[in-house]
């Protein structure tokens, strides 16, 4: 399988010398907490419908992190670490948890792709994080919306 560094170089070489992403920061992960997560999230992104994903605030400000910027890109990793894509944020909102709106959990593509669906999976998934970091899980906890499109592979970028 192709390694990060050269996933990376694959992409930079479709691009004009003079492009931004020569000079830009890429950080590789893979979306959940699970290598079967990582595969089944990944493959969401890679292959639609998956153009959103959240995250708690809480979990930045603990690993000293940034909030990802607009225009951040991510290499997306599967379970065994492989690259699956690149990505480019899009749009960040910070908001509570429990404020989630339809077009986001659509935007996000899991499941039945509802609010209903979507607050259950993020509270089980956000609390099972607090938990095992023991932090106070609540339902207005700020939460980073971030919005991205695919840019690599050119097969599965969004136009």
């Amino acid at each position: 399988m192709t390694t990060v560094e050269q996933f990376r170089a694959d992409y930079l070489a479709t691009l004009p010398d003079d492009h931004p992403h020569h000079s830009a920061t890429f950080d590789a992960w893979g979306f959940g907490d699970s290598p079967e997560m990582m595969d089944e999230l990944g493959a969401l992104v890679l292959n639609g419908p998956k153009r959103a994903t959240a995250s708690i605030v809480i979990e930045y400000e603990a690993e000293g992190e940034p909030i990802p910027p607009v225009g951040d890109i991510s290499i997306i990793l599967d379970g065994q670490e492989n690259p699956l894509c690149i990505i480019e944020t899009t749009e960040i909102t910070i908001a509570p948890l429990n404020s989630v709106d339809t077009q986001f959990a659509w935007d996000e593509g899991e499941g039945d792709r509802t609010v209903a669906w979507w607050l259950d999976a993020h509270r089980r998934f956000f609390q099972r994080t607090c938990e095992a970091n023991g932090w106070a899980f609540a339902d207005d906890m700020d939460t980073v919306f971030e919005r991205f499109r695919v840019i690599y592979p050119p097969e599965n970028a969004d136009e």
